[in-house]
């Protein structure tokens, strides 16, 4: 057993020039009063002194005014990843990892109302941290800050606590990161299945249910099936997730199609219950459920659970940190960029890695060259012969649009008359969507396609817009329910139906938020004047290296500064131009007296003159710079950052 550290470590987390601005940032999420009642969490890496030349190691931590947790992942003899506690104060904030709690309904209601909140209204049934689950979270954490684009900070806000809109999602707890997971097909064993599983088990399963061939990739660890010793043992180029199994029926006909509707931001405790207590609603939905392997906890997906780092997730068998993707939007260190792959929703595969292997690309590896692929709408579509996201667009223009003009009697005009014009969109980006399955499936220059991963946005927009339980939303899964019908019609009719695997499954769940709130508790650093990017919900923080050095005959010192975050060739920056403030502290009741000021010049070196007779402890230097937050260091190395254990949580 040893210690699994971030895969591909670089300036991810919290490295040890940063315990001044990390802990004060730490601090501030959760005690400044703006935005203490919002945080729910603030994780990180923490890199330990001298990491990866024989120093301490680092570990994970995650930081609660309830409490905090230091943990490590361990690589196993035996090849697995396990997980080991090395600090805890007071109540272990992710302690409760339950992947089934707060399935339904009912539930929600019971833990909404065990909190203080109206158990009866849908737009404020929010529930307390005490209450919540946080499904494989010691996972989920330490899979971000694999990524070289990972934050410094992750925080997780309160249920109720992010942003404008009446849904929302993207946090840890099990309410926004659960999505319901069907398995409608050949293979699969019929029924309620209790075992919990993720998001990146999604694509191995349908594989494994198809007949890949096992190869020579990545597993959970990282390492290949030849780097590990073994025979090739997994279905992808890096696959996080495992076969599920359970549901497998090994002595059916395997399917020879796969077809993915992703009911983007469905809460599955809302599908359920309207399953369950409507008998006569989602009558399309419900067929595909009657002959599917349903996960009852359904799928627990990235974190952070939001679109595209989970449907890229969801695409490829490995988490955010694997396929970096790690949040809609993130600072990319090495190149000072900020990228959005969410916000240019157009063309961007590219910021997908190539170690990881998508599901389309996957299809072409086994299934030839011929066999036909297609993303439709899909967030990822990397390797897709049809990827409108991508700008590859199989279809006959005009074809399309007659075909969107026939579907689009599906569409509810509530959302016009409502004005919700996000959802106006969605409901017309899906009725295109359909157009596209049906023209792909019925013309007869191409083969009809092997893999179909539908993206159905309509749930989302809605859940967003209207609530995640109110009736706006149950209607617009009706909706949705009425072009999903249309898919296995069409499938029925050309004959396909019989041999497709089908998969119900979503990106993420959703939340009821307090809007009058107007949450955004990740910006608090910036509120307070912290040099740093904030992409919510991640924080990049911008940090100097400070060293110092002292003459021998401690007639002289000197600070050398450079940036934190390395540059791609490796190069930390020299910084030029920082000021440096020079005291010395001679007794505990005696003022500060100045000894020196001065700039960084080239290379980012200032010198001083220090007393011979003094301490190196009793003398420290200020170092500040516009762009960067400010340090404090004693002239013997000791960095001056708060105790943040005993701001926390007292002495």
């Amino acid at each position: 057993m040893k210690i699994h550290g971030p895969e591909r470590l670089r300036d991810q987390g919290l490295v040890p020039d940063q315990e001044e601005s990390g802990n004060r940032a730490i601090l501030a999420l959760l005690r400044d009063p703006e935005v203490a009642e919002q945080t729910d969490l603030v994780a990180t890496y923490r890199r330990g002194e001298s990491e990866g030349e024989g120093g301490e190691p680092g570990a994970y931590e995650v930081w609660a005014a309830r409490g905090m947790v230091r943990f490590r992942r361990l690589l196993c003899d035996d090849g697995s990843l396990e997980f080991q506690i090395v600090e805890q104060i007071g109540e272990n904030p992710i302690g409760n990892q339950d992947p089934h709690a707060l399935r339904t309904v009912a539930e929600e209601k019971a833990a909404a109302r065990a909190s203080g909140f109206d158990s009866e209204d849908p737009a404020r049934r929010f529930i307390a941290p005490e209450h919540q689950s946080y499904p494989f979270a010691y996972e989920r954490v330490a899979q971000l800050f694999d990524s070289p684009s990972a934050p410094d900070l992750v925080i997780s806000p309160r249920d109720w606590c992010w942003g404008v809109e009446r849904g929302i999602h993207g946090a840890l707890h099990v309410r926004q990161a659960r999505g319901p997971l069907w398995f409608c097909g050949p293979g699969f064993r019929v029924g309620r299945h209790e075992f919990a599983a993720r998001a990146v088990d999604i694509a191995p399963t349908c594989l494994a249910a198809l007949g890949f061939p096992s190869i020579d990739g990545a597993d959970a660890t990282g390492c290949t099936s030849s780097e590990r010793g073994v025979a090739p043992d997994v279905l992808l180029a890096r696959q996080d997730g495992r076969i599920l199994t359970e549901i497998l029926d090994p002595s059916a006909k395997p399917p020879e199609r796969l077809y993915f509707f992703l009911i983007d931001g469905i809460h599955p405790t809302e599908l359920e219950d309207r399953l369950e207590s409507d008998p006569g609603a989602l009558p399309n939905l419900r067929r595909l459920r009657a002959k599917a392997a349903v996960l009852a906890s359904g799928s627990i997906v990235n974190f952070p659970s939001i679109t595209w780092p989970s449907h890229t997730a969801i695409g490829t068998g490995a988490w955010c940190g694997h396929h970096d993707v790690v949040n809609p939007t993130y600072y990319l260190r090495e190149k000072r960029e900020v990228v959005s792959p969410q916000g240019q929703e157009m063309n961007s595969e590219g910021f997908v890695s190539q170690r990881v292997e998508g599901l389309y690309e996957a299809f072409h590896r086994v299934k030839g060259k011929e066999a036909m692929t297609a993303g439709i709408h899909a967030p990822f579509g990397r390797g897709a012969d049809h990827a409108v996201l991508e700008s590859r667009n199989l279809g006959n223009r005009e074809r399309l649009k007659a075909l969107t003009r026939e579907v689009s009697i599906d569409e509810n005009p509530r959302w016009k008359a409502d004005g919700h014009k996000t959802v106006v969109r969605e409901a017309l980006v899906d009725s295109r969507g359909v157009a596209q399955v049906i023209e792909l499936f019925t013309r007869g220059d191409l083969p009809p396609p092997s893999f179909v991963y539908h993206e159905l946005l309509l749930t989302d927009g809605a859940g967003h817009d209207y609530g995640p339980h109110d009736e706006g939303l149950r209607q617009a899964l009706d909706e949705t329910d009425r072009r999903i019908g249309r898919v296995l019609d069409l499938l029925e009719e050309v004959g396909l139906r019989d041999e497709t695997l089908f998969v119900v499954t979503s990106d993420h769940g959703m939340a009821p938020q307090d809007v009058d709130l107007a949450a955004n508790p990740s910006r608090q650093v910036e509120r307070i004047g912290m040099a740093t990017k904030v992409a919510e919900p991640m924080i990049w923080l911008h940090d100097m290296v400070v060293g110092v050095e002292r003459a021998g005959d401690g007639r002289t010192g000197r600070v050398i500064v450079t940036e934190c975050d390395a540059l791609t060739t490796g190069e930390r920056p020299a910084l030029e131009g920082a000021e440096v403030i020079v005291e010395l502290h001679e007794g505990e009741a005696a003022s500060a007296r100045e000894l020196a000021r001065g700039r960084t010049g080239p290379g980012g070196v200032f010198g001083f003159g220090t007393p011979s007779d003094v301490a190196s402890d009793r003398i420290a230097l200020s170092v500040r710079h516009p762009d960067f937050n400010p340090r404090r260091v004693r002239l013997d190395g000791k960095r001056l950052a708060v105790d943040l254990r005993a701001a926390l949580y007292g002495p």
